[in-house]
C-alpha cells in the first residue's frame, strides 16, 4: 500500500480507492453528540444510507429496518466503527474516487441537521472537519479492530488502559451488548446493523466470532501503559483520551 501525502490546511492525506482509514470525529467543544437511544440509531441508519450513490430522503426511510433499505452503490466498505457519547470511531476503505470524503460528508452534515432541529441549537456539532488516519500497515489494521471496539469499556471502567481490567467477564458482557458498536456484529446473531459492514473487502483476520473475541480479550486484560507498549506497537494511539 502506498500513502499520499499532501500539506493542505489541516488534511495531509490524499484519499485514495483501495486504501484503508481511521476516521474520526468528535462534538464540538468535546460536547455530547448522542444524548439518547433515538439519536445513536439515527446515526446508525445515517451510516448506512450515507454510504451509498443514492440520495438521502429520510422522511421515507424513517420506520425502516436497515435490512429494508437500498442506499445504492456503496462508496466505502466498513470493516468497524463504534459510537461513544462524544465521538465516533469508523475504520474504512474507500472504494471509489471521492468516495470517503462524500460519505463523510453525507453522514455527517445530515446528522448535525437532525440534532440541532430536534434539540433547537444552531452552529457546529463536531470539532472541524473529521480526522483521518491512513492505514499503510498490516498489524496496524488488525490493531484498529480491537482499539474501535473496546472505546465503549471507557463506559463502565473511564482509566482500564492505565490500571487494568477488574473484571475481565463484566467487560465482555458489556461489548458484546453494546448495540452502538460493531462488535456485537462479529461475536453474536445475526442483527440488521450488519448490513452497514462489508467485511469481504478487509483481510479474514477473524476465521471465527471465538477468534475475535480472544483477539479482543487479549487486548482488554493488557494493562496499556503507551509507554512501555509502543516500543513493540509504534501505531497505538488513543485519538480521544477520555
Amino acid at each position: 500500500m502506498f500513502c499520499f501525502i499532501l500539506i493542505v490546511m489541516e488534511r495531509k492525506i490524499i484519499f485514495s480507492p483501495g486504501e484503508y482509514y481511521h476516521v474520526y470525529n468528535r462534538g464540538v467543544e468535546k460536547r455530547k453528540i448522542f444524548l439518547e437511544d433515538r439519536d445513536y440509531n439515527r446515526f446508525l441508519k445515517m451510516l448506512f444510507l450515507a454510504n451509498g450513490s443514492n440520495p438521502i430522503v429520510f422522511k421515507t426511510v424513517q420506520g425502516l429496518p436497515l435490512d429494508k433499505l437500498e442506499p445504492g452503490e456503496r462508496v466505502v466498505a466498513i470493516g468497524a466503527f463504534v459510537l461513544m457519547p462524544n465521538h465516533f470511531h469508523i475504520l474504512v476503505k474507500e472504494r471509489v474516487a471521492g468516495g470517503l470524503t462524500n460519505f463523510m460528508l453525507k453522514l455527517t452534515t445530515g446528522y448535525a441537521m437532525y440534532f440541532n432541529k430536534k434539540y433547537e441549537r444552531v452552529g457546529s456539532l463536531f470539532q472541524s472537519r473529521f480526522k483521518a488516519e491512513h492505514v499503510d500497515d498490516d498489524d496496524y489494521l488488525k490493531y484498529l479492530f480491537s482499539y474501535i471496539h473496546l472505546n465503549p469499556i471507557k463506559i463502565i471502567e473511564s482509566s482500564w488502559k492505565e490500571t487494568g481490567i477488574t473484571n475481565i467477564k463484566k467487560a465482555e458482557v458489556f461489548l458484546n451488548n453494546y448495540r452502538y458498536s460493531s462488535y456485537p456484529d462479529y461475536v453474536a446473531g445475526y442483527r440488521p446493523e450488519k448490513k452497514i459492514l462489508n467485511l469481504k473487502e478487509f483481510p479474514n483476520y477473524f476465521e471465527n466470532k471465538h477468534i475475535f473475541a480472544n483477539f479482543h480479550k487479549e487486548w482488554l486484560v493488557l494493562k496499556a501503559n503507551y509507554h512501555q507498549l509502543s516500543k513493540g506497537c509504534p501505531w497505538i494511539v488513543d485519538d480521544y483520551k477520555k
